[in-house]
């Protein structure tokens, strides 16, 4: 029988990955890696209080140092990048008590930004800062992560429906602060290119179930 070699071999998922670093595959390790390193610089660069992207490489590699250690301790209960968001999770938390605890008196620091951020996504930046602690997070991880509402719930040990509500309240309440800002300084076209989507998102049209406008690739600024 003749193979047809002109058919892409497909990737291995993440799961048979791991399965394959348990059993010491450094290439398994290496193509996790290369998969996750972006995403998990993306996830701490946004949490961070500071703009520090050293900070955030710094714990990306800690997640995957965390994995290594843990590896016999594995099970494929769930998904691999809710497993690596989970570790991730937890130095995030523990990052923010560091803060905390070398910086009592200080107050908190702006969101990251640079100069060359836009009035739109400094908008953005400020209003999800406004937002609840655990509705920002949920709303974070859904929208720039790209999550399920299963994968939050497990995340976040939750029921999903409080992760349905909480991301609709908090959807709502990003809009709503969007449309505040835009009637206060009367400029009317606060539209936003979103990075990754095919539409513009203006504030007017952000519903419960549209993605919120993605912010400026933060995750790909000390990586290049």
């Amino acid at each position: 029988m003749v193979t047809d070699k002109t058919v892409p071999e497909k990737s291995p998922s993440d799961e048979s990955l791991m399965l394959e670093v348990q059993s010491g595959s450094r290439a398994a390790f290496e193509e996790l890696f290369v998969r996750y390193r972006r995403p998990l610089f993306g996830f701490f660069r946004r949490r961070l209080q500071r703009a520090a992207d050293t900070r955030a490489e710094d714990l990306t590699q800690e997640t995957f140092l965390a994995v290594l250690r843990a590896t016999e301790r594995y099970e494929p209960r769930a998904p691999v990048r809710t497993y690596l968001y989970g570790i991730a999770f937890n130095l995030i938390a523990a990052e923010r008590r560091r803060q905390v605890r070398d910086q009592p008196s200080a107050s908190p620091a702006p969101e990251p930004g640079t100069s060359s951020d836009t009035t739109d996504v400094l908008w953005i930046r400020q209003a999800l800062a406004k937002l609840e602690l655990s509705e920002r997070e949920i709303l974070m991880l859904r929208e720039y992560e790209q999550l399920s509402y299963a994968e939050i719930a497990e995340l976040l040990e939750l029921p999903i429906n409080t992760v349905r509500s909480r991301l609709f309240r908090a959807r709502m309440a990003l809009k709503d602060l969007l449309e505040a800002k835009t009637n206060l300084t009367g400029f009317g076209s606060a539209s936003v290119q979103p990075i990754g989507l095919e539409t513009s998102v203006t504030p007017s049209r952000l519903s419960k179930s549209d993605p919120i406008p993605e912010l400026r690739p933060a995750e790909d600024e000390g990586l290049r």
